[in-house]
């Protein structure tokens, strides 16, 4: 089987589409080494970059302009897709053409920009989401990273069920309770000591900051001063209600400077040892499509105080408390069980490791090239 896959996000391996396709194709390569997978991206973005041995990078020159990436998608992709004489496209972010010559799979990881209101973007911005609504009924399957998102788009695309599958996401192999030599001098770069509240997730309007700082508040006043926060990411560029800025959050929930520590950007090599460095994560967030910060804490050992919303759920299991969003009270008293109980804490984190290693790559891969098989059935292996 010729399996091409659209590789427009290839060149941004921090984002969570980037991310997901270098790990899944990764994966893809190793389950089915004797399968021709074709990556067809914009020159610009496999010219001189590193291509995962096994792949065939195909450059598809993009229009530029506003309309570029749409022109891209909707015409340059689909013809490119022909020529390289593909059995299968597989676009693995919500944006797959409306024609195609081969069967279309896409991976919608999330309806956001549908179900929450802040996030519909400008007049263009809800045009292209009317389009690629419009765009992904016409797929042979669609895949999703969870169950909540599976229902998101039963309801809200109105496909058929047999044509939506969860599959979830995973986290590889650096994430691990292992502490490794280097963490001691990573966390002293970033100015940090073992034992923190750590918060790691961007500062968008649904990450729900705001209850990040009010619980963390009432725990730090509980004992008298002695808990801290680690905030790490590179903070909004300017306060806005779509991108609080963090620090005004932490103000207003009396906490005084320096009861924070905000790290700024951490790359992705270090996040493995400031999951390791610290006692519980903490991620209130109000919808996820899947969540990886969690699950990387989880495959770190590291107990979760999430929101009980969306795919949380799913990814967390027993490996933490689960709260509604909005109560303050009660992820502040799981987050001081964390801090105080150690035979509650070394107990979850066992519960921890056993719920991340139930997530693999592999069977992410497995799973996504039998659904392959389903839109392309009389396709040769």
């Amino acid at each position: 089987m010729r399996i091409a896959l659209s590789g427009w996000f290839w060149t941004y391996p921090n984002t969570g589409s980037g991310q997901y396709l270098r790990c899944l194709l990764k994966a893809l390569v190793e389950c089915h080494p004797d399968t021709t997978f074709m990556l067809l991206a914009p020159p610009d973005r496999v010219a001189g970059q590193e291509i995962i041995p096994g792949v065939s990078p195909i450059p598809v020159p993009a229009p530029r302009g506003a309309l570029g990436k749409v022109w891209w998608e909707q015409i340059t992709l689909p013809l490119a897709v022909r020529r390289s004489k593909a059995d299968l496209l597989h676009v693995p972010y919500w944006g797959p053409p409306l024609f195609s010559s081969v069967p279309v799979i896409a991976t919608v990881h999330d309806l956001i920009p549908l179900l929450l209101p802040e996030y519909r973007g400008s007049r263009a911005v809800r045009l292209y989401t009317r389009l690629v609504s419009l765009t992904a009924r016409r797929a042979a399957l669609l895949l999703t990273d969870s169950n909540a998102s599976r229902a998101d788009i039963l309801q809200h695309l109105q496909v058929t069920s047999a044509r939506v599958q969860a599959i979830p996401l995973a986290v590889d192999d650096s994430y691990s309770p292992k502490s490794c030599p280097e963490d001691v001098e990573l966390l002293q770069a970033l100015g940090i000591e073992p034992g923190y509240i750590l918060y790691l997730g961007g500062f968008d309007s649904r990450k729900n900051l705001r209850a990040v700082f009010g619980a963390f508040a009432k725990v730090r006043w509980e004992m008298g001063g002695a808990a801290r926060l680690v905030v790490a990411g590179r903070l909004p560029a300017h306060d806005s209600a779509f991108a609080p800025d963090p620090r005004r959050l932490m103000q207003e929930a009396g906490l005084e400077p320096g009861a924070v520590h905000f790290t700024g950007f951490v790359p992705e090599s270090a996040k493995p040892a400031l999951y390791r460095g610290a006692r519980a994560f903490f991620f209130p967030s109000r919808y996820e499509g899947f969540g990886l910060p969690p699950l990387e804490a989880l495959a770190c050992g590291v107990p979760v105080v999430g929101s009980a919303t969306s795919s949380i759920p799913e990814v967390v299991g027993k490996a933490g408390f689960l709260k509604d969003p909005d109560d303050i009270d009660g992820m502040a008293e799981a987050l001081l069980r964390l801090l105080r109980e150690e035979a509650l804490r070394e107990a979850l984190h066992r519960v921890a490791v056993e719920q991340a290693a139930q997530f693999s790559w592999e069977e992410t891969a497995q799973a996504t090239y039998t659904a392959y098989r389903q839109a392309k059935p009389e396709s040769s292996s």
